[in-house]
């Protein structure tokens, strides 16, 4: 499998390709975010690894604009800030997953495979709840209509709900089911990627599908 690499700095650049040829992924390395746009752009990779703060461009305008290009390929995101307002701003732009810097090695291996591990998942029927209408061949969300713009996860875990209409998720079986790994008790992971989701459906008037089943977790409305 071929991960991208776009960090400026060179010793954590060198650092993560380490950490990943080590693991017997073959790994390529752009050091600004224009070169990291035209090699995720051009090339065909698993994973991309991305740094919030790159020459050029930043990472957030690099997802945004290779998600407006039509690539698919899941974004993880390296941070020095970890605070709620990122996290949605990242997820605005189309990433899949955060690890905060400083990060330790196991971590960032443990939720690099879990993305693999979720892009390898197989495409499957399509299923009409209401307005909303998940194409699994083609991997699209539409909401009366207009397509959603979705990352990775978010398409994730809409996919889920919407397949699973009515029946409610506890925050613990979104995390198993979607991310794959554990989180911190206090993570608030589900409900950032939640109340990113009711935005981008509030602009076709579909935000009230999600609800929140208050003390237990979520559910879409069937």
């Amino acid at each position: 499998m071929r991960i991208l690499v776009v960090e400026d700095n060179r010793a954590i650049a060198r650092s993560l390709v380490r950490m990943l040829e080590a693991r017997k992924f073959a790994a390529d390395v752009a050091s600004d975010g224009p070169s990291g746009l035209d090699q995720l752009l051009r090339g065909t990779y698993d994973l991309a690894v991305v740094d919030v703060m790159l020459p050029g461009i930043d990472g957030f305008e690099l997802a945004r604009r290779a998600r407006g290009d039509g690539v698919q390929t899941p974004i993880l995101m390296l941070t020095a800030r970890d605070g709620v307002e990122d996290r949605i701003a990242g997820l605005e732009c189309g990433a899949d997953d955060y690890v905060a810097k400083p990060f330790h090695e196991a971590e960032l291996i443990a939720r690099v495979h879990a993305i693999l591990r979720r892009g390898a998942r197989p495409v499957v029927e399509a299923v009409v709840v209401g307005k909303l209408r998940l194409d699994g061949g083609a991997r699209t969300i539409a909401y009366d209509g207009q397509l959603l713009e979705l990352g990775a996860t978010e398409f994730r875990l809409l996919e889920l709900l919407a397949r699973n209409a009515g029946r409610t998720f506890t925050r613990s079986e979104l995390l198993e089911r979607i991310w794959e790994y554990d989180f911190d008790g206090s993570s608030n992971i589900v409900d950032v990627y939640v109340s990113q989701l009711r935005r981008k459906l509030k602009r076709y008037g579909g935000d009230r599908i999600i609800e929140t089943v208050w003390g237990v977790g979520y559910r879409l409305r069937a």
